[in-house]
């Protein structure tokens, strides 16, 4: 039988900030562009997946971003045990995607070599290419190696049928994006490989990067692997919510990737 996935976006935080912070070189109609968090929920007929696990409340504060709703909670309410989950999928090692060190405890973890290597090496000595990752997500990632709970990838891999991941680099130097099959077709779950729609269909880099060659090239690979350009999903825009169904009913900030638009959604 073909193996075939729902999806779900799960937003925890959020962020208010302008759109000359989203380009590089600025924007030149400036004005609100507020980042979303989320993490993703891939949910076959025998197996789920989660990909990335956010922040929390200490990290929030630390960073001064919101926690809108912990990690573990908003995952509960579409039926998922974090106790239960035996796979995460980490796009990259930015502290609002590595967090939660002990929400997983039975899971195994997914990362590229490169990833791995790049924040646990010489390029770390750079504050400005530090400064997105936090030392206890990757002594926490250490830990987990340590104990027989990760597994690493070089580049493409099938982390099961219809679910492969693929590195395209750019904002992070081994990041992963997702292409997972879903009744309407094939999804790229892009997280940073695009924050925003805008980022990938202008052709606009986010400006925290550490390849802007790589970001750009990032684009067009999410574009080919996808069934068509709206079946990317970018890693924090807030239209995400705005343009697919909700999940649940009354609840505005958890929806599924894998049906289609909304018709009337910007």
């Amino acid at each position: 039988m073909d193996d075939i996935y729902e999806l779900y976006a799960v937003r925890y935080g959020h962020h208010d900030r302008n759109a000359a912070a989203n380009f590089i070189g600025g924007d030149p109609h400036d004005g609100p562009m507020p980042l979303d968090y989320f993490v993703w929920a891939i949910v076959g007929k025998t197996r789920t997946f989660v990909f990335d696990t956010g922040y929390d409340a200490k990290v929030a504060e630390k960073r001064q971003r919101q926690l809108l709703r912990p990690v573990g909670e908003g995952l509960k309410m579409i039926g998922i045990d974090p106790d239960k989950v035996e796979d995460v999928i980490l796009s990259h090692m930015h502290f609002d995607h590595a967090g939660n060190h002990d929400l997983f405890p039975n899971a195994r973890y997914h990362v590229q070599d490169v990833e791995m290597a790049y924040c646990t090496g010489r390029c770390m000595c750079h504050d400005y290419l530090r400064h997105p990752f936090a030392y206890e997500d990757v002594a926490s990632m250490v830990a987990k190696l340590f104990a027989g709970r990760v597994t690493f990838h070089d580049g493409i891999s099938e982390i099961a049928p219809n679910l492969t991941v693929h590195r395209v680099g750019g904002h992070s130097k081994g990041l992963q994006v997702i292409r997972v099959k879903t009744a309407r077709g094939w999804v790229v779950l892009g997280s940073d490989a695009s924050h925003f729609y805008a980022n990938f269909e202008q052709n606009r880099p986010f400006p925290v990067l550490e390849s802007a060659t790589d970001m750009l090239e990032g684009y067009a690979t999410m574009r080919k692997l996808a069934s068509s350009p709206k079946h990317v999903i970018p890693g924090h825009d807030p239209l995400v919510l705005a343009r697919y169904p909700a999940a649940l009913q009354g609840v505005e900030d958890i929806v599924r990737l894998d049906l289609n638009p909304i018709a009337a959604a910007p």
